[in-house]
């Protein structure tokens, strides 16, 4: 199949660098396999499915009540998600009927070792069931993930997507319809590939239901690092979440464009959005582009949308008192970041998080 890539004149692709792809879509990987793999350690152990260039490595894994297969996928959606939809080995699904729950953090390491590796994914939740998923992303090459998440009447679903990449381009496109009541929370944490790109399409689809899309872009060299989010409104009493907060080091780019659309039908909707940007050098790029099309008349809407650079009062304050300058850049730059990871509900998950972010801080990424 052909790769046709998306063209940088088009508004939703302006900001995309996808110069990488065509070379790693016909690169040899290595199947060089990490002797450590990012697995987190959990209180009640569940799911642990790992995927190597796009292949399930059985041996490795422990599904339990995860089955692995390649989920179907209508094309023409999006190109990235249409190509990855054909060329994908396999990938994870996940069906829980009424009041079902995972048996713990379901998790899937992706390590992908030069080539390309494309999965599709699936999660159907019906009435009350829950599951919290964590998908990391390790090594080089291209990652390219197509989801697809249907939540019913009072669902709950977490998704955390860490990518740790050393090097090469990651590509993730979700698309989520969150039913009556139910609840939907995608996090994303970015501190590795040379390219990312981190795609939401949600639609809130019943009454009541809540939906959270976000994360942090860690940034530095010449990473360029993106997060997009589309929030469909068709219902009324619907609530949505959206905050990413964005690092950008050296020569780095990170861009985030977040929408709203709130239907003529959707009356009493609530919804937020907070993309706030931070440059620790001043040859760093920030792009933030918050939209918000509302077609109801009762609702109660917001966006917000700032670039900046450190507190230079509060690094002399922090200096003052005995912290050195990089200790005192790192602890504000923590504590700008935190806005995001803090909104991990699974504390295992969270601590993890500010792990890979205190690794980006003290330069190991």
């Amino acid at each position: 199949m052909l790769l046709e890539l998306p063209s940088n004149r088009t508004e939703a692709w302006r900001w995309s660098d996808l110069s990488a792809l065509p070379a790693l879509a016909e690169a040899t990987p290595s199947g060089a396999v990490p002797a450590d793999l990012p697995w987190i350690e959990c209180e009640i152990a569940g799911p642990r499915l790992l995927f190597v260039d796009g292949v399930f490595v059985a041996e490795k894994s422990d599904p339990r009540e995860v089955k692995v297969a390649a989920a179907r996928y209508k094309p023409g959606t999006q190109p990235l998600a249409d190509f990855a939809g054909t060329q994908a080995k396999a990938g994870y699904v996940i069906s829980l009927g009424a009041d079902g729950a995972t048996s713990g953090l379901v998790q899937i390491v992706h390590v992908s070792t030069g080539g390309a590796a494309h999965l599709s994914n699936r999660i159907a939740l019906e009435a009350n069931a829950q599951a919290s998923v964590v998908e990391t992303h390790v090594g080089s090459g291209w990652s390219n993930t197509t989801s697809v998440f249907e939540l019913g009447e009072g669902a709950r679903l977490m998704r955390v997507v860490r990518v740790l990449k050393d090097g090469g381009v990651h590509t993730d496109f979700a698309m989520t319809s969150v039913g009556e009541a139910a609840s939907y929370d995608s996090i994303a944490l970015v501190t590795g590939a040379d390219s990312a790109r981190i795609e939401n399409d949600i639609v809130i689809a019943g009454e009541g239901a809540y939906a959270e899309a976000g994360g942090a872009l860690l940034a530095r060299g010449s990473q360029k690092l993106e997060g997009v989010t589309v929030l469909r409104h068709g219902v009324p009493l619907g609530t949505s979440r959206q905050v990413w907060r964005s690092v950008a080091d050296d020569r780095a780019t990170c861009s985030v464009a977040a929408r709203v659309e709130v239907a003529r039908d959707a009356q009493k909707t609530d919804g937020e959005q907070s993309l706030k940007g931070l440059l620790l050098d001043r040859a760093g790029t920030i792009n933030a582009k918050p939209e918000l099309e509302i077609f109801a008349d009762d609702v109660k809407c917001a966006h917000g949308a700032t670039v900046g650079e450190l507190d230079r009062n509060a690094l002399f304050y922090l200096e003052s008192r005995g912290v050195t300058p990089d200790e005192a850049k790192a602890l504000l730059t923590r504590a700008f970041v935190a806005d995001a990871l803090d909104r991990i509900g699974e504390e295992a998950v969270r601590t993890v998080c500010y792990a890979d972010a205190e690794a980006w801080f003290g330069g190991a990424q």
